[in-house]
């Protein structure tokens, strides 16, 4: 994932911002002790997990699904699945798994989200055969959508059908550099339930805005291959601690690299360090290829 990618990281003030203040009256809202965590990569072939699968793996996704409980699902970006499609990748995994499907880029980027109506009937129809292990969709604007086109947006959201759980993330940056504008596109998301992605990656600290609209954080981390990806995740698990305090009932939590070596590795590091601070109880992934190397 090149998006935010920077030549020297090490220039980069990775600390993260204080919350955005509406986001603490989000999580403290009707607050439960309900609280789950889903951690995972962004793909599960063998070419990106490099040293990650054992020598004869046959089945990429059932090796995945043993070490890992979700999958921010791409491939759906780049083509509509099918409900057999679904069907089959459901029956591959365990009962507790998760998939987070990404919503086609006919309706993102080359629709625009007009004219959409057959796509996303299409596409909720056959993520709806995920049943119980949908965790959830999400939209993933174009970096050039910007908010002249708010009315699209807007409309989008309205007419999204509710039985599907949707997130969305923003990139341009002129959402962010809007207050207002922001804050109204996130009053939309809370009015219908939909969570706002937050991204955190070395070339674009706006996105990183730390606004929640739901008591769901969705994190899409961007590694920078380099020595500070550590302490960024031991950034977000302290952040994570204060989350569920106020209320946060849903964590998930996705690992890319600009430069895809090892995410195994940082989703391990990263989920043997919530299982100690949070308490959470998650399977800690293992490299098959012990002496596969980060950096």
């Amino acid at each position: 994932m090149k998006f935010g990618q920077v030549p020297n990281p090490s220039e980069i003030d990775f600390t993260l911002p204080k919350d955005h203040l509406r986001t603490r009256e989000i999580l403290k809202e009707k607050k439960s002790k309900k609280f789950q965590a889903f951690v995972g990569c962004a793909k599960w072939n063998k070419i990106d997990l490099k040293g990650f699968y054992p020598k004869g793996t046959k089945d990429e996704l059932s090796y995945y699904s043993t070490q890992f409980n979700s999958i921010e699902l791409n491939a759906t970006f780049y083509s509509l699945p099918t409900p057999d499609r679904v069907l089959t990748w459901k029956d591959k995994t365990p009962k507790d798994f998760k998939f987070f499907p990404k919503i086609p880029n006919t309706v993102s980027h080359y629709r625009r989200l007009l004219n959409i109506t057959d796509v996303v009937t299409n596409f909720a129809t056959s993520v709806l055969n995920f049943d119980e292990k949908l965790g959830m969709v999400f939209l993933q604007l174009h970096d050039n959508f910007k908010p002249k086109d708010y009315d699209r947006l807007e409309k989008f959201v309205n007419d999204w059908p509710k039985e599907v759980p949707l997130a969305i993330e923003l990139r341009n940056e002129e959402w962010f550099a809007d207050e207002e504008i922001f804050n109204q596109i996130c009053e939309v998301f809370e009015e219908n339930n939909v969570t706002n992605i937050i991204v955190d990656t070395a070339g674009r600290r706006d996105i990183l805005h730390m606004r929640l609209t739901t008591k769901t954080a969705f994190i899409r981390y961007v590694g920078a291959n380099d020595d500070s990806d550590y302490q960024r995740l031991d950034d977000w698990i302290e952040r994570v601690k204060i989350w569920k305090k106020e209320g946060l009932e849903n964590f998930y939590f996705f690992v890319h690299q600009n430069i895809e070596k090892a995410s195994p590795l940082l989703s391990a590091y990263f989920v043997e360090k919530l299982n100690k601070e949070i308490g959470t109880e998650l399977h800690i992934p293992k490299m098959a290829d012990e002496n596969h190397i980060l950096f």
